[in-house]
């Protein structure tokens, strides 16, 4: 049986909130956010966790369900550039990275960036792409950076990576393997709109005007400044305990398939860290471990007996169920 959470007290060093500028722009951020995708509390804060923690995110969806309208939103009210990449089965890499052109009057080559030089990038239905293409992607993600004719450039920063793809079920998809799943630091689904939702927007009309609307409340600056602000959110021993008696449970029990990798681990406690910025702690309760847990971990779990890759949000919960928060 789930034991209940308890909180685990920081040091002594520790505020009880972060500073107070980063917490009144991240709720200006949601309260914006939430105007365009109605409803969704829950993944707006999600993909600005994933956001803040440095990380990169996916999400698995049918279409019509407000990818792209979340990855335009984050741009405009963050002042960031935002780029959008639709895969297909004949995209290649260099439409994604760019490309060397001859320029007849200058007389030499020049380097025309591809879309993945913006600062918030939709890579759209990218299992639709072929493995090759989407290695190039995840690369760029991986390194922050792409060579291109035997020369590295660097991209933005902030650069957040937001790939959306099909269910596998349907036609035409390429699924991502192990190893490139695990490059994301979430997996999230948005979901159809709870009835009252759906209501105001079916009363609102189309959720474009609002985004037209959206006025920037924070910039590349500010963002960056938050990125860090995350990292000086504190973990306690006991804490990091915790974590790892997750970790070690994905790894012994028979039931998974493999466990959690360190990157996993790592990317666990840093959006535990974001959650908690979010909510305006300057220290990691267990409870920002559990709400962050299954969009971090349920793409990189397996059951032992399942094959098909859908099995990690029955193994999450598990892990929530059978590790005591106090050992």
């Amino acid at each position: 049986m789930k034991s209940t959470p308890a909180v685990i007290t920081p040091s002594s060093s520790s505020t009880t909130t972060p500073d107070g500028s980063f917490a009144t722009a991240i709720d200006d951020v949601i309260a914006r956010l939430s105007v365009v995708l109605l409803g969704k509390h829950l993944q707006i804060r999600q993909s600005l966790a994933c956001l803040l923690a440095g990380g990169h995110l996916l999400i698995e969806d049918l279409p019509g369900m407000g990818k792209t309208l979340l990855s335009q939103a984050l741009a405009k009210v963050l002042g960031l550039t935002h780029s959008r990449i639709q895969f297909t089965s004949d995209i290649l890499p260099g439409d994604i990275t760019g490309a060397s052109i001859f320029d007849r009057d200058a007389g030499a080559f020049r380097f025309v960036p591809g879309p993945i030089f913006a600062e918030v990038v939709l890579a759209d239905e990218v299992n639709r792409a072929t493995p090759k293409t989407q290695s190039a992607l995840l690369e760029a993600m991986e390194e922050r950076q792409v060579t291109v004719d035997g020369e590295t450039r660097p991209l933005p920063q902030p650069f957040y990576v937001i790939a959306t793809q099909n269910p596998a079920t349907q036609t035409g998809t390429f699924p991502l393997p192990e190893s490139q799943l695990d490059r994301f630091l979430m997996r999230i689904e948005i979901g159809y709109p709870d009835p009252d939702a759906e209501r105001e927007l079916l009363k609102g009309g189309d959720r474009r005007v609002a985004l037209e609307r959206l006025a920037p409340c924070m910039n590349r600056e500010s963002l960056i400044d938050a990125q860090a602000a995350v990292e000086r959110v504190k973990a306690s021993d006991p804490l990091i305990d915790y974590v790892q008696r997750l970790v070690q449970f994905s790894r012994q029990e028979s039931e998974f398939a493999f466990g959690l990798s360190p990157r996993g681990a790592l990317g666990l406690l840093k959006s535990a860290r974001a959650w908690a910025l979010i909510h305006r702690r300057s220290h990691v309760i267990p409870e920002d471990v559990q709400a962050v847990l299954p969009a971090v971990v349920e793409h990189r779990l397996r059951a032992a007996a399942d094959f098909s890759g859908h099995g990690g949000g029955a193994l999450a919960q598990k892990l929530l169920s059978n590790v005591d928060v106090l050992g």
